[in-house]
């Protein structure tokens, strides 16, 4: 694959339409020149809008920097000719369409970081191989009569949704679902079945979402049956942010995600402004104007939780999200008594994006391969857990703070977005809050890069009891609650056998007790922290079969040290 090379400052200046909300496709001159596969063999029904998505892809290509190959032959699918893609596009394929030698050959390319975009059928293709299963998030079941339905937009970050509106409402043909991918993809936009007759997901009908799986990326949507689809501006633009993230090109937070409050996402309700200047409100998005002052959350303090929000700067502009501060109709109060995470990518390396603002800079490296530039949205989550807060970029760690000022706080408090001055113009979308600690522990199941689950042995609840990877089956052993520190299952918690600090320690279930070798913290990468020993959960050896012993490990960021906790 060719390097990356990313601009952060000046690609506002390259995005040669506007998205913000028309629809329309927008250009990025910024992004380094990459090269996509088009693949779209048929083994069952065969759509005629195959040569027009064919075509669209190649458009946007040339308009996009990118290269387009486009093929049916299933002998392009080597781990050399594969190498010299960024992504592959699964463009309404049907049926079996891969041998095992070619299978087995992408299976390794998305393991190397390659990208997959499926698109319509691509989620009736290859039912009997588990991994594509497991990378097109969900396999069709069946489809009522081509008619308009109405489409949500739940997460309108990602480049492929950024530029459309909340709702869209458009004719194609509407997929049901085998499954729910919710709980293993971040679902981008949903089908509203009370529009359409013959819906049978229910209230919950996914249509489009994004994924990492074993360090590659995946981005599905059902659109794409028609040929009228392609002439689409917005359907165009779902397809160009798709191939973008697909190729490592944006920057987006794909991690599951469920059980959040919306403070806001287009009402204002609850919310009060401090100090000079404010934000307008349009299209579900607030908008920074002059300042000094705040935009604050005044209904409610927080203690621990999970703060999700949208932003995005035009240039070189200043804002921050604070946090942590008492009741206050003054901004500098909040500043002082409280903690700003920044967001300004060309200020000093504690006063700059993912900073607490004058008290610890981001990891700067990490920051920088997370961060997407001015013009493209990024997704901020502060998980606040006690006095300790940990900022996420995209779904990244960039920034890992303990409080130990003794005039601050970060255990109750406050939330604000802060419009800096003029000229300062910087957006929010979809600010959501989950509260957690004692009161609301998080439960569900603990995965691995390989899709597998984090199970006890045999069920059984016994002090010692294995801890291991196991195919993912929904059973009471592998329900994982977060509950502080603590991995809970059965009653008893995640640990390390005799509190060891070693490398090779078994990890096995035990009473919960306290000790430093049951407590877990969020790292880089995915990686699951053991504080005491600073030694990361692994799946020993790499392994990925069932039954495979976890244990701690140096941590090296490797797929089997990546782990997605219950949202």
């Amino acid at each position: 694959m060719r390097a990356i090379t990313r601009t952060l400052l000046g690609a506002a200046a390259a995005v040669l339409l506007s998205i913000a909300g028309t629809g329309a496709t927008p250009a990025y001159a910024a992004d380094a020149p990459y090269d996509v596969l088009v693949f779209s063999k048929t083994a069952g029904f065969r759509h005629d809008a195959i040569p027009a998505g064919i075509q669209l892809i190649r458009d946007l290509g040339a308009a996009n920097s990118f290269t387009v190959t486009a093929t049916e032959d299933a002998i392009q699918f080597t781990a050399a000719n594969l190498a010299q893609f960024e992504a592959v596009v699964f463009l309404n394929t049907t049926g079996d369409v891969l041998n095992t030698t070619q299978q087995s050959a992408f299976e390794n390319y998305i393991r190397s970081g390659g990208g997959f975009m499926g698109v319509h059928s691509a989620s009736d293709t290859e039912y009997d191989w588990p991994f594509y299963g497991q990378l097109v998030g969900a396999y069709f079941s069946s489809h009522p009569a081509i008619q308009q339905a109405t489409q949500r937009v739940e997460n309108r970050a990602h480049a492929a949704t950024a530029g459309l509106a909340p709702t869209v409402t458009r004719t194609d043909e509407w997929y049901n679902f085998r499954t729910n991918p919710r709980s293993s993809a971040r679902v981008l936009s949903t089908l509203d079945e009370s529009s359409y007759s013959g819906g049978t997901m229910g209230g919950d009908h996914p249509y489009t979402w994004c994924k990492t799986l074993q360090g590659g990326r995946s981005f599905y949507t059902g659109n794409g049956h028609t040929q009228a689809s392609y002439t689409e501006p917005g359907f165009r633009a779902l397809v160009l942010g798709g191939i973008r993230y697909a190729a490592n090109r944006t920057k987006a937070d794909c991690r599951p995600e469920s059980g959040y409050t919306a403070l806001y996402n287009g009402a204002t309700t609850g919310w009060s402004q401090a100090g000079p200047g404010g934000f307008s409100n349009s299209n579900a998005t607030l908008t920074s104007s002059g300042g000094l002052g705040m935009l604050w959350y005044s209904t409610k303090e927080f203690r621990s939780y999970s703060l999700k929000l949208d932003w995005m700067m035009p240039g070189d502009d200043n804002s921050g999200v604070l946090i942590g501060f008492p009741a206050s109709s003054d901004p500098n109060s909040a500043m002082t008594n409280g903690y700003e995470v920044q967001i300004d990518a060309t200020d000093t390396a504690d006063r700059t994006t993912g900073s607490v603002y004058g008290v610890k800079s981001a990891d700067i490296a990490a920051r920088d391969a997370a961060l997407n530039p001015p013009g493209e949205w990024n997704t901020y989550e502060l998980l606040v857990d006690g006095e300790r807060l940990q900022v996420f970029l995209n779904g990244v760690v960039v920034n890992d703070f303990t409080n130990t000022d003794p005039a601050r706080s970060l255990t109750s408090g406050y939330i604000g977005i802060q419009n800096h001055g003029a000229g300062d113009d910087v957006s929010f979308r979809n600010i959501r809050i989950k509260e957690s600690g004692s009161t609301t522990p998080r439960t569900g199941p603990i995965t691995g890069a390989t899709g597998k689950c984090v199970d006890v042995s045999g069920g059984s609840s016994a002090d010692g009891t294995k801890i291991q990877l196991w195919g993912c089956t929904g059973s009471a052993h592998q329900q994982w609650t977060v509950n502080g520190n603590t991995l809970r299952s059965l009653n008893k918690c995640m640990g390390v056998a005799g509190g060891s600090t070693a490398n090779g320690a078994l990890v096995q279930l035990s009473t919960c007790n306290g000790s430093g070798g049951q407590n877990w913290a969020p790292g880089a990468n995915g990686s699951l922290v053991n504080p005491q020993s600073g030694k990361c959960l692994d799946a020993n050896g790499a392994g990925s079969a069932d039954g495979t012993q976890l244990i701690i490990w140096t941590c090296h960021g490797a797929a089997n040290q990546r782990w997605t906790l219950p949202s």
